[in-house]
């Protein structure tokens, strides 16, 4: 079934079981393991509902173990510190009894202060280029019948790569790429929902970079792959359902992991948000 923007929204709305404890569940895709960027958006909603009158400005996370997508995701959040100018919130997420995940998030008030910022790359317009949806289509008759349709749903979001990988037949590629991406029509106004949202969609395409320069991609049934942590730093606020670039690269990889950095920019070029991720990228003989 095809997700719409409003599944995600609810997805990221959490239940407040108690001042600083607060429910999420997933929605019923038939994965394996929860997908990183729901826990991402869902302990990061956690963090500013007990945070009044700022916005998170970063956060630092690492993914301790699989998700289970048929169990909700309980979120106990402390309040380390609140300060005139920032606040500290560490967030835990927890399914039977152990934790899965845990993040450390910093809230700062709105404050003017000397700015610049690395240019925006060159890219096409993203209406000239193709959807990630149609490329999907186009090769779905090779995706065993099994998986295909859920190869085929439609996201919340759309999103057009730069260029394109054939995920079939890959090459040896540097370790670098370009996504333009949006949510659908209708994001709230809100920083905090629009952060979130973004912290979601940050986790879609940020591991592959790092696979890029090995000819390897999630189709090959050797490779083992999984996000370690995820840290973001927020620079504007944004509006995530407008054309947002993001532009990504790998320095490094060794030990089985992948490092990859990726910037998000506006369409008229303004640099809103970085973030990091190491990822496992175990090839098994």
């Amino acid at each position: 079934m095809d997700q719409t923007l409003d599944d995600i929204l609810k997805l990221l709305k959490l239940e407040r079981l108690e001042v600083n404890l607060f429910r999420g569940q997933s929605p019923n895709e038939q994965r394996q393991r929860v997908f990183g960027g729901q826990v991402l958006g869902q302990a990061l909603s956690a963090a500013s509902y007990t945070v009044d009158n700022m916005t998170c400005h970063s956060f630092h996370s690492y993914f301790l173990r699989p998700g289970d997508p048929n169990t909700p995701i309980i979120y106990e959040v402390d309040a380390a510190r609140d300060g005139r100018s920032f606040a500290s919130r560490r967030v835990i997420a927890i399914q039977h009894g152990k934790q899965i995940f845990n993040m450390s998030a910093s809230y700062q008030v709105e404050e003017t202060g000397r700015e610049h910022q690395i240019d925006m790359p060159d890219a096409p317009d993203p209406e000239t280029l193709a959807s990630d949806y149609d490329l999907r289509k186009k090769i779905a008759d090779k995706v065993p019948e099994d998986w295909r349709d859920s190869f085929l749903r439609r996201r919340p979001f759309e999103m057009r790569p730069v260029e394109p990988k054939n995920i079939f037949k890959p090459e040896k590629l540097e370790p670098k790429q370009m996504v333009w991406f949006k949510a659908d029509a209708g994001m709230p106004s809100d920083v905090p929902a629009n952060q979130a949202m973004l912290a979601y969609m940050s986790d879609t395409t940020l591991l592959d970079t790092c696979l890029r320069p090995h000819a390897l991609t999630y189709m090959n049934p050797k490779l083992q792959s999984a996000s370690l942590d995820h840290a973001m730093w927020f620079y504007h606020p944004f509006q995530a359902d407008q054309w947002i670039l993001y532009v990504q690269d790998s320095p490094a990889s060794a030990g089985g992991r992948g490092m990859n950095f990726g910037h998000f920019f506006t369409q008229d070029g303004k640099l809103i948000c970085s973030t990091a991720q190491e990822g496992l990228i175990r090839v098994r003989d």
